[in-house]
């Protein structure tokens, strides 16, 4: 490490409050965040009403092959105080380490903060925080330049001390150090966009052949309720959510079994049917190699 003491000039960025959306409100709870704890059902049914009111896209990441349990990362990150406190605290690896994910899976936690936030930071926002009103977001960070002092030089970073008002700051700076006969390993790939466009086609197309998903014992519970409150009070529709779901709380364990049960034999039903599908796909593919066909035939096919 070189010793040195120079001036600098950086740039500097700061993130600031949050501030509100115009015309966006937080939808309501449709329970607390005891209960969407507790149950993984009703966390599902809650996340996904909740994103269709905030016009998000309901979709379940894939981590290494594997669907990504929202439920477990949301308990997670709530039980260590939330999306923010987690960043802070960098306790993303720690986080990552609760699911099984695969040796070769890479940036894991990486990963599971992206999807957070895309997925549940608002969610959190309404249920562990219990926020209502407008939709908060943060401030795009503030961005100046400042002088500082170099104090020593490594060979990829800079150790820098800089007065800001009252207060002086440390920290380091990295610098990238340019090849000057970049070879071919390590030059970037170029990115084809239509080969993205067809694998998306083609995991579609395979779920619209694949067996209908199974339903929870809530979800068959919620649809029953809510062709009943369309009868009763089709006015209201915008509230059904929230009235199911505070229904279904206030039901007895034994009420709820009925519901559950009826939610086990779909899962057995999803589960043979999927056997079969695979079983059929196998079949396929073994059957298009022996004509000799692509992948590309398969597909249209």
């Amino acid at each position: 490490m070189k010793r040195s003491s120079q001036n600098c000039i950086t740039t500097v960025s700061i993130m600031s409050s949050m501030i509100p959306v115009a015309d966006k409100t937080y939808p309501e709870a449709m329970a607390s965040h005891e209960e969407v704890v507790k149950a993984p059902a009703l966390f599902r049914d809650s996340l996904r009403s909740f994103h269709s009111e905030m016009g998000i896209k309901y979709m379940v990441p894939i981590i290494g092959g594997v669907e990504l349990d929202l439920h477990v990362l949301y308990g997670q990150v709530t039980k260590r105080g939330g999306y923010d406190k987690v960043v802070a605290e960098k306790k993303w690896r720690e986080i990552s380490s609760m699911f099984s994910f695969s040796p070769t899976t890479t940036s894991a936690s990486y990963a599971l903060r992206k999807h957070y936030r895309s997925l549940l930071y608002y969610y959190e926002q309404v249920y562990f925080f219990r926020l209502q009103g407008s939709v908060l977001t943060p401030r795009a960070p503030v961005t100046f330049e400042a002088t500082g002092t170099i104090e020593a030089k490594t060979d990829y970073c800079y150790l820098v001390s800089m007065k800001l008002g009252s207060e002086t700051l440390n920290g380091v700076l990295y610098h990238h150090k340019h090849s000057e006969s970049p070879n071919k390993e390590s030059a970037m790939m170029p990115f084809d966009l239509n080969d993205k466009r067809k694998r998306r086609r083609e995991r579609k197309r395979k779920r619209r052949m694949g067996p209908k998903p199974n339903r929870s014992g809530y979800n068959f519970y919620f649809a029953d309720k809510h062709s009943e409150l369309k009868r009763q009070c089709p006015e209201r529709e915008r509230e059904f959510t929230k009235m199911i779901g505070k229904s279904w709380t206030n039901l007895s364990q034994q009420e709820k079994n009925v519901y559950n049960e009826i939610g086990v034999k779909d899962k057995e039903r999803y589960r043979k049917e999927l056997r079969e599908y695979k079983e059929k796909v196998k079949e396929q593919e073994e059957a298009n190699k022996e004509n000799g066909k692509s992948p590309e035939a398969q597909a249209r096919d």
